[in-house]
């Protein structure tokens, strides 16, 4: 029974990491424009990282903007409000400041984006800032 205890503990431990890891915004305008929809500091230990969406999350085309530090963006995951869930590789090493093309995505309610990466080395031992914006 303690084991079981300990282990729910650290499930619950995980879980609360995970979802004080963004800073999401929540969507409230349906104005036409870049609206950002989130944002995650990408570590060093972790090489996935999630942001959800929050609010009014209809988007016809999404883009990730990186500062502080490079990031070599491997792949996308859009995961929409209907259950699907969409694979967009990316293979793109950005630099700070630098951002994504802008991806055209299939679905225009999307509940999360989540996105695969490596930390590129860098001498100040920075780690990569990065942003979702959505086009309405």
């Amino acid at each position: 029974m303690k084991k079981v205890l300990i282990i729910l503990f650290a499930m619950l431990f995980v879980q609360i990491n995970s979802v004080t890891a963004q800073k999401p915004e929540v969507i409230t305008s349906n104005k036409q424009g870049w609206h950002k929809i989130g944002e995650v500091t990408a570590s060093f230990k972790m090489e996935n990282e999630s942001i959800v969406v929050l609010g009014n999350d209809k988007f016809k085309s999404i883009k990730l903007k990186v500062t502080d530090a490079p990031l070599n963006l491997v792949i996308l995951q859009v995961y929409y409000d209907g259950g699907g869930v969409e694979e967009i590789p990316v293979k793109s090493e950005l630099k700070a400041g630098a951002e994504t093309r802008v991806i055209a995505i299939k679905e225009k309610a999307i509940k999360k984006v989540s996105f695969t990466y490596k930390t590129l080395p860098n001498s100040q031992h920075d780690k990569a800032h990065v942003e979702l914006w959505g086009m309405k």
